[in-house]
Parts: C-alpha cells; sequence; structure tokens
C-alpha cells in the first residue's frame, strides 16, 4: 500500500473507533444470538482479526441496553481497549480506570488494571503505572482465570521492558508462558521474551529465535506480534549496516502494518524505512518515510519513531542544502532527543521510587503491626508490669532503629539514583541532559562577564567498525579509555559529557579559539597514542569540530550547530584531525 493510499485509509480505521459510540441505526442483536458468546469470541480475535474486531462492536453497541449487567461491563471494557489501541488515551483511561476500580468481577478488574498498566506506560505516566502495577501483581493470586493471569503478566513484561528492567521482564514473560494454553498466547509472551533479549543487548536481529517465533505468531494469526519481532529484525539490519536487508523486509509487510492500523507500529515501521532508506541513500524515500512516521505519532509523546524520524528529517534537509528546514528541523529533534531521553530518565526514577515507596508501606505496616503487639501487652501490665515494661521498652528501640535505617538507606539510595539520572553509565561522565544544562548555565554566565568559551565536538571514527570487528565489550573499553584519556587533557571547570553512541562533548571554560584548538589537538592525540595507564587492543582515533562564543555567541544550539558542521568537515577532509568552524 502506497504512502498516499495509507492516508485515504487511515481515517477510516479513526471512524470505526467512533462508530463504537455512535453506533448504526440497522446494527443490533441477531434474532437469538447469545451477546456473551459473541463478546468472548471477540475478545479472543482482537488482535489477530481486528477489523473482524471493530465491525463486532460497532453492531453490539446499539444493543447495550439488552444485555446482562456483565455482558454491558465486559463491552464496555471491549470498548476501552479499542480506545487505547487507536491511540486515543485521553479517553480510553479513564474509562479503565473506572473498570478496575469498580467492575463487581474480580477477573474483569485484573484485565482493565493489566490494558491500564499499558498505556499509562505508554503515555510516559510511570509512577502510575508502577503504582497499578503492583496492585495488579497483589490482585493475582486472588485470580483463578489463565486468560486473565496471563494478559496481566505480559502487561508487567512490556511495562518492565520500557522501563529497562530486562531480566525482571524476562522473569514475568516466563510465567506467562508457563500458563499460556492457546497459540495466540504462546506466540505472544514468547515474542515479548525475545524482545525484551534484543533490547537488553543479549541477541541480535539474526538470532534463530526471532525466526521461530515471527513463524508461530504467522501461524496463530498473531500478525501484530509478528511484525514487532520483524521490527526488530530490521532494526539490527540498520545498525549493523545492511539498509538493504532491512528495507526488503519491512515493505513486505508494510501493507499488513497498515491494516492493523495501530498508531505506534505504523510510525515504527515508517520511521525505521526512513532510516534504511538514508542509510542505503534514497533521499527522496528517506523524507517521505520521515514525514509519515512524524504524521502517524500518537500526538503528544515524543516516542523512539518520533525521535528517529526527525533526526532522518534534518539529516535530509541538511544534504539537499536546505538550510531554513535542517534548522527547524534540528530544533524538532533536540526537543524531541531532549524529551525522549527525560522520558529514560523518568522511567527508571518511577519504578525505583514506587519500589521505594511500596517498601516505605511495609515499613509502616511492620511499624503499627508492632506497635499493635504493644498495646496487646500493656493490657497485661497489672500481671507482669516488670516484664511488660522491659519488653515495650526493647521493642520500642527496634521499631525505631529499624525506621532510622530504613531512612537512610532510603535517602542513600535518592541520592545514588539522582546521580544516574545526570551521569552517562557506562564512562561516569556527564549525560546529554546534565551536558546541556551544565552547558547552559556556563554560557549565561560568561555572557555577563564576556568570557571567552569554546564548545569541542568529537566523534570516534569508523566506530561501528570495532564493534562489528572486535565486540561490542571491546567497543565499550574504547569509549571508557576515551573518556579516561580526554579527562586527563581537561580543567576542573571545564564541561565534559558523551551526547550519545561514540559521539563526545566539551565547554572549555575562559579559553580563546586558538586555546580551544591547541587543547582538542592534544585529546586528539591522546586518543590516537594511549598512555601505558588506558591502553586498549585497538587503537581509535578521532574528527574534532570547535565553535567559539567569540565568533558565535553564547546561544548553545547555534555552538552546537556550529561545531558539527566543523567536526563533519573534519571527517570529510580525511577524520583524525581539528577544524575549527569560521
Amino acid at each position: 500500500m502506497s504512502l498516499r493510499r495509507f492516508r485515504r485509509w487511515l481515517p477510516a480505521a479513526a471512524l470505526a473507533t467512533l462508530a463504537l459510540y455512535a453506533g448504526d441505526g440497522r446494527a443490533q442483536l441477531h434474532p437469538g444470538e447469545n451477546a456473551a458468546a459473541t463478546l468472548t469470541v471477540a475478545d479472543a480475535t482482537k488482535t489477530s482479526d481486528h477489523p473482524a474486531f471493530v465491525a463486532t462492536l460497532s453492531r453490539l453497541a446499539p444493543s447495550r441496553g439488552q444485555m446482562s449487567p456483565a455482558e454491558q461491563m465486559h463491552l464496555a471494557y471491549l470498548e476501552a481497549w479499542q480506545l487505547a489501541y487507536a491511540g486515543d488515551h485521553a479517553k480510553a483511561t479513564p474509562a479503565l480506570a473506572r473498570i478496575a476500580d469498580q467492575a463487581p468481577d474480580k477477573v474483569l478488574r485484573l484485565r482493565a488494571t493489566a490494558t491500564l498498566v499499558n498505556i499509562l506506560g505508554v503515555g510516559r505516566h510511570y509512577q502510575d503505572a508502577f503504582v497499578r502495577l503492583d496492585a495488579m501483581v497483589a490482585a493475582l493470586p486472588g485470580v483463578e482465570d489463565d486468560h486473565a493471569r496471563y494478559q496481566a503478566l505480559a502487561e508487567a513484561a512490556q511495562l518492565l521492558i520500557m522501563a529497562g528492567q530486562y531480566d525482571l521482564a524476562r522473569d514475568y514473560a516466563a510465567r506467562a508462558i508457563a500458563i499460556a494454553d492457546t497459540p495466540s498466547s504462546i506466540c505472544k509472551s514468547n515474542a515479548i521474551d525475545v524482545h525484551a533479549l534484543y533490547r537488553g543487548g543479549r541477541i541480535d536481529g539474526d538470532d534463530s529465535r526471532f525466526t521461530q517465533w515471527v513463524a508461530e505468531c504467522e501461524h496463530a494469526g498473531e500478525l501484530i506480534a509478528a511484525n514487532e519481532l520483524r521490527a526488530d529484525i530490521a532494526d539490527s539490519a540498520i545498525r549493523r549496516g545492511h539498509p538493504l536487508t532491512a528495507i526488503s523486509l519491512l515493505d513486505h509487510y508494510y501493507a499488513s502494518v497498515l491494516h492493523d492500523a495501530q498508531p505506534m507500529q505504523v510510525s515504527q515501521y515508517e520511521a525505521l524505512l526512513a532510516r534504511a532508506q538514508w542509510q542505503a541513500g534514497n533521499t527522496s524515500l528517506a523524507d517521505r518515510y520521515a514525514l509519515a512516521a512524524i504524521h502517524s505519532s500518537v500526538p503528544g509523546e515524543f516516542s523512539d519513531p518520533y525521535v528517529s524520524a526527525t533526526e532522518t528529517a534534518y539529516l535530509v534537509a541538511k544534504k539537499r542544502g536546505d538550510w531554513r528546514s535542517a534548522t527547524l528541523w534540528l530544533e524538532r529533534h533536540a526537543e524531541a532527543d531532549k524529551a525522549h531521553l527525560d522520558d529514560v530518565g523518568a522511567r527508571a526514577l518511577a519504578y525505583q521510587m514506587v519500589k521505594q515507596e511500596v517498601a516505605a508501606s511495609r515499613t509502616e505496616a511492620d511499624t503499627l503491626d508492632k506497635q499493635n503487639q504493644i498495646l496487646h501487652l500493656q493490657r497485661e501490665a497489672d500481671k507482669h508490669d516488670a516484664e511488660t515494661s522491659r519488653l515495650y521498652f526493647l521493642l520500642s528501640l527496634m521499631t525505631t532503629g529499624g525506621i532510622v535505617l530504613w531512612l537512610i538507606r532510603t535517602r542513600r539510595s535518592q541520592r545514588r539514583f539522582m546521580r544516574l539520572a545526570r551521569h552517562d553509565s557506562l564512562t561516569g561522565i556527564s549525560n546529554r541532559q546534565h551536558f546541556v544544562d551544565q552547558c547552559t548555565a556556563a554560557l549565561v554566565e560568561g555572557s555577563r562577564i564576556a568570557e571567552p568559551i569554546a564548545l569541542v565536538l568529537f566523534d570516534l571514527d569508523h566506530f561501528k567498525q570495532i564493534n562489528d570487528t572486535h565486540g561490542h565489550a571491546e567497543g565499550d573499553w574504547v569509549l571508557l579509555r576515551v573518556a579516561a584519556e580526554c579527562r586527563d587533557c581537561l580543567g576542573d571547570d571545564d564541561v565534559f559529557g558523551r551526547l550519545g553512541g561514540e559521539e563526545f562533548a566539551v565547554l572549555l571554560r575562559n579559553a580563546t579559539k586558538e586555546q580551544a584548538r591547541e587543547r582538542a589537538e592534544r585529546m586528539r592525540v591522546a586518543i590516537g597514542e594511549p598512555s601505558g595507564e588506558h591502553r586498549t587492543i585497538v587503537r581509535a582515533t578521532a574528527s574534532f569540530g570547535v565553535a567559539s562564543t567569540t565568533t558565535f555567541g553564547y546561544d548553545l544550539d547555534r555552538l552546537l550547530m556550529k561545531a558539527d558542521e566543523a567536526m563533519y568537515a573534519a571527517k570529510a577532509a580525511g577524520r583524525d584531525q581539528v577544524t575549527v568552524a569560521t
């Protein structure tokens, strides 16, 4: 299906969702039709035959008044699920929350909570998502329905993947696999497990498990799950420099993705196609797919596909020499990338905060329990006054000591989480957001006192070849060694950060353009000729770009853009050299 045809087709999917509430005057229950049985069939096929599922809900909605309260609640849940599927989280969230909090049936409450956990995570309401997740896990032992238990475990695994807790996600996926009893549930739970392995960096797209579970999901009719795995395979091919392989795979199943009309998956496929076409040198197609991915992204959400698509649009405009468009796309990409990085940190922080709050609640419950024991002992004080007094003192001391110890540990954990949120987990230097914050403050102060400041941007040359030839472990050692060598060349007031991958940046305080070039040259030599203290088996080089406030002023975005242009000029001139932006 072409992009133009898709743009004509997509509103029909939205209208199908609206039909659930508008209804069709001719639609109703057939004579003698069992509404409960029809809802059960629709429920079981909502992902394997989604158009038929939407049509069934549209047909049943006008007959709501003829249904029992339990059937009406089941229909309300499926309608809320469809809103979430179509990306209308603003309407889906309160509808699911009402069912999760008020439904008489505990099985339906668990299923509504599971779906709510999913869309709260997708919508970046991470603390609410993890609070709901904790309540859902606590309710699991009281529910015997394996279908509902499977759904809860699968949604928990997917939320934990979003939070970067890949090992814990695989634990939940394994529990879902253990109770999966249909080809559909077996396929989807194993697909989640393989996705967690890939996102955690444990496997590549050529792993045999991808082939196995794509085939199993195809056989089960679960095309959405199969296409999710294909997206991981394509992403892996692009990362390894095989764009034509990715294009062939994505083009073949693009029509299937459009047919299922799940906005997140549509945007994911289009962003991957844009990256692959750009890598293959097809600028026009890269631009078309990037714009399509941006258009199909869920409004207001800075997802991975949206961040990737804005970067591709920027690169295309830059290559065409359309500097006005390139500047606008760079600004949108910077905004999206910053929001996405903030989002990644928020996921991990929300997970840890809820974990701490749960631990605090349990500590409080334990404390109340001890206090109840103390009151019981006081009622026996007339008979055993001396014994009870000593026991009371001892229990109070233990309780107070336990609370104090917990408070100390909580404070230490909070400090550690704050440091993790500001520093790169591999090299220990500032991450992108912390680097931007430090630079912004330094430039404001520098502009006030007319202090000369320089921004140095550098990127390791042919770093992908190092990973492909020697493995990611050696690549990590190279990044660690580069960070250590450069730190030796910097002063206490300089700001050093890793912007992502093999790209680093340094803000040099009180440094002229000439001094910045000299400092960059020292770092370049140190990287190319490492000291005995920081040696690795691979020799790396880097290309440097320098931009100074004396030339471009104190605007950080402008300095980053000019330093980036100078760095690419250094690469174009042969790499392993320093270029100063003029």
